[in-house]
């Protein structure tokens, strides 16, 4: 998927491709995350698809829950929801930046 050390830097076209398919990868990643937040707080929490979607995308966010949650089942989901969508952060934010990060690596290691 990338090139090694020794090989030469990669075309702007192919990196450009590259950032696509991380990008790509990434909103997956979320939207996946999203759905297994809606079908929780809809299923666990008992809250409407409307009222699932707003926690979920609060939670994923960064902003914390709207709703309060009445039931232990659904106050244990939020709790682990909460604790998956910052590792989901870390995820994508991993994913972004690792195009970028392996482009600045291998210009320090060219060969002149």
């Amino acid at each position: 998927m990338y090139e090694r050390r020794h090989e030469k830097l990669a075309s702007r076209a192919h990196f450009t491709r590259r950032v696509i398919r991380h990008g790509t990868l990434a909103v997956s990643v979320v939207a996946g995350a999203l759905f297994v937040g809606i079908l929780g707080y809809h299923t666990i929490g008992g809250l409407g698809w409307i009222d699932s979607y707003l926690n979920a995308a609060m939670i994923l966010g960064g902003m914390g829950p709207v709703n309060p949650l009445e039931t232990p089942a659904a106050k244990l989901f939020a709790g682990t929801y909460a604790l998956f969508a910052g590792l989901v952060f870390i995820t994508i934010s991993g994913i972004i930046l690792a195009p970028f990060l392996h482009r600045l690596m291998h210009l320090f290691h060219l060969e002149k």
